[in-house]
């Protein structure tokens, strides 16, 4: 239920960004109407990240356990290096991989590209830049994370605290959530086009607008390559 709601929010913020950058008017009614069809194709999006995520987790996470096991018995340093090694390639590839999830759904909801393409188109965009976009989305979650832990200390164990204290807690930290999963929602959007900009691409600026456009004319129907993608100066 959170990831439905997460799409949701992310459809109407990519959505608002691109207007903004496009100068066209951004209505609460538009946003709505706009919202269910662009959330189709990031669940189209989010299957597909799942789907990969779960592929990754089935090869690595095996060898990662089996060594761990063979590490443990051996008591060896060469044998703990490695694992370390392999602990930190583990990570690195679900934080490679979280990029790419979180760029992919902007992909979706401003280009015609949507699923697996949308990951390819991704994968594609931070090439140059992932140092840059693993950094920024390893910060805002560690923030988010940090709000959970947070919540779990001052209200669900806080027991010593009062009610009311924990109350008061409750609130900060859902206003610091979801003010939180906004301001990320913004940042991967601005992501999208600093990506865009360093592979020297420019937005089309009434082609975008044109793109956005269709989301309001009733099903979605996908524009050319040409018409929509940016385009190299």
């Amino acid at each position: 239920m959170f990831y439905i709601f997460s799409l949701l929010s992310t459809a109407a913020v990519v959505y608002t960004i691109a207007c903004i950058y496009t100068a066209r008017e951004i209505t609460f009614k538009a946003i709505i109407r706009v919202v269910p069809k662009v959330w189709k194709r990031l669940i189209v999006t989010f299957l597909s990240i799942f789907v990969a995520i779960f592929l990754y987790l089935v090869v690595a996470a095996p060898v990662l356990i089996i060594w761990a096991a063979i590490s443990v018995g051996q008591m060896d340093v060469i044998a703990d290096a490695v694992l370390a090694v392999l602990v930190v390639l583990f990570t690195a590839g679900l934080f490679y991989l979280a990029t790419i999830w979180h760029l992919a759904t902007t992909v979706s909801v401003l280009e015609e590209a949507y699923g697996f393409a949308a990951m390819v188109k991704s994968k594609n965009l931070i090439k140059g830049k992932l140092g840059l976009a693993i950094a920024v989305f390893f910060i805002l979650q560690l923030a988010i994370g940090l709000n959970h832990m947070a919540f779990k200390r001052l209200v669900v164990e806080g027991t010593d605290m009062g009610m009311a204290n924990r109350v008061v807690n409750a609130i900060i930290c859902f206003l610091l959530l979801s003010t939180g999963i906004l301001f990320q929602l913004v940042i991967q959007t601005v992501v999208y086009f600093v990506c865009k900009s360093y592979h020297h691409e420019n937005i089309d600026k009434s082609a975008l607008s044109d793109h956005l456009e269709v989301y309001m004319l009733g099903d979605y129907a996908s524009l050319k390559a040409k018409d929509v993608q940016l385009f190299r100066v």
